[in-house]
């Protein structure tokens, strides 16, 4: 039986390790698979691949995704990035890929080597779910190279999560790529949503056991607390809020907490009770747990600068609580201003703020947010179509599709 391996170089966990979960499987069940990824991933994480039964290997290193200022720090970081890249190759290398098939989310841009020897061994696919942040021009021609080298192996294979993204990434890959990419959406898992929704849930004792008020309007974030999620702007918006409003409290779950500069920023902020940051591991040890928790919210907010389609805000959406986030990349796929939720531009406190307050005095667009947002995200994003499109590709790569 030909062997699916999905492998990253990173430790931090997001939509994207969650959208590879939604492949895996599906693929599990025609292919043997494996994950690799680095020995220091978040124990969360490998709990759910445990809970599953997936099998993964990992190895020592991974890049460090935090932005660098200066030469030497970058020039670092670039060489903690080939060691990672190496570590990860051979450890896919001994996993048995042999005539199978990669799937990854590393970039030609950054590791544009490590692509290639993959392409020596096996079928690659890399899934991308968002276009990149602007560059010079000169570096942009670089990448123009790179992109185009790595299109010259007729066995590499794009997927991308969304329209953005594949729009974008035509502008760097060859006209053989752009006419094969495959959109395999960012997406939801209904059976799970489903029993989110109808397992038993006492909200009352989730809100004691995090001290959270019972009788506030809750707003919920849900992704990694770093810059490219907004987490600033969503607390300046908050502060605003609070400025009006002493019925609201803010609630952010992340795979990790501030570290002691992002805590200290926090609390300059004077939110107080206000805002709450939870690392997601206190909540449970299962998808199920994370997704339960989502109903204590009101509102869902997440206003990113750089984004796909975010896994979290569908998962918001198809539990049926209104959403407000940024009119960026792929986002206004799933958001439809005014009829499937609501959108800010990114970096705009002042009119996440209003928006937020919107909701709260408005039940009735709450309620129609709410309805038209579920369809919508159970209509376009069910992960079991992107599986199946993926595993169609994975067997036609191999010459052996049905």
């Amino acid at each position: 039986m030909k062997r699916v391996i999905y492998a990253w170089n990173y430790v931090e966990w997001g939509g994207s390790q969650i959208h590879f979960l939604a492949l895996l499987r599906e693929a599990r069940k025609e292919f043997e698979t494996v994950m690799v990824l680095p020995s220091a991933t978040d124990a969360q994480f490998l709990g759910f691949l445990r809970s599953e039964g997936i099998r993964f290997e990992t190895f020592e290193g991974s890049i460090d995704l935090k932005p660098k200022r200066g030469l030497i720090q970058k020039l670092k970081r670039r060489w903690i990035g080939i060691r990672a890249d190496s570590a990860m190759l051979r450890k896919v290398v001994d996993a048995g890929v042999d005539g199978g098939i990669v799937h990854t989310d590393i970039a030609p841009s950054q590791s544009l080597l490590t692509l290639m020897r993959m392409c020596l061994r096996a079928n690659v696919f890399v899934t991308f779910h968002n276009a990149m942040p602007a560059v010079s021009k000169w570096r942009w021609m670089l990448w123009k190279f790179k992109y185009w080298v790595i299109s010259i192996f007729h066995n590499f294979h794009v997927f991308c999560t969304n329209r953005h993204a594949a729009d974008y990434f035509a502008l760097l890959f060859s006209k053989r790529v752009n006419r094969e990419t495959i959109l395999t959406y960012d997406s939801i898992n209904p059976e799970e949503i489903e029993r989110a929704r109808s397992h038993d849930f006492d909200r009352g004792a989730v809100l004691d056991r995090f001290k959270i008020p019972s009788n506030k309007f809750i707003v919920l974030t849900v992704g990694q607390f770093i810059d490219r999620k907004g987490r600033w702007t969503l607390l300046e918006a908050a502060k605003k809020v609070a400025s009006y409003n002493d019925q609201i409290v803010f609630i952010w779950v992340s795979p990790f907490l501030a570290d002691e500069v992002d805590a200290a920023k926090i609390l300059r902020f004077g939110l107080g009770d206000t805002f709450l940051l939870i690392r997601s591991d206190e909540i449970g040890a299962n998808r199920l747990d994370i997704l339960q928790f989502f109903r204590i919210a009101d509102a869902f907010v997440l206003p990113s600068y750089v984004e796909g389609v975010p896994i979290a805000l569908l998962e918001a959406m198809a539990l049926g609580i209104p959403c407000v986030s940024t009119n960026v990349y792929g986002i206004p796929e799933a958001i439809i201003h005014e009829k499937t939720g609501l959108l800010v531009e990114p970096g705009d406190g002042d009119a996440l703020a209003k928006y937020i307050l919107r909701l709260y005095s408005d039940p009735d667009l709450r309620l129609r947010l709410a309805n038209s947002g579920r369809s919508h995200a159970f209509a376009n994003f069910d992960e079991r179509v992107a599986a199946r499109t993926a595993v169609q590709a994975y067997k036609a790569a191999l010459g052996s599709e049905k």
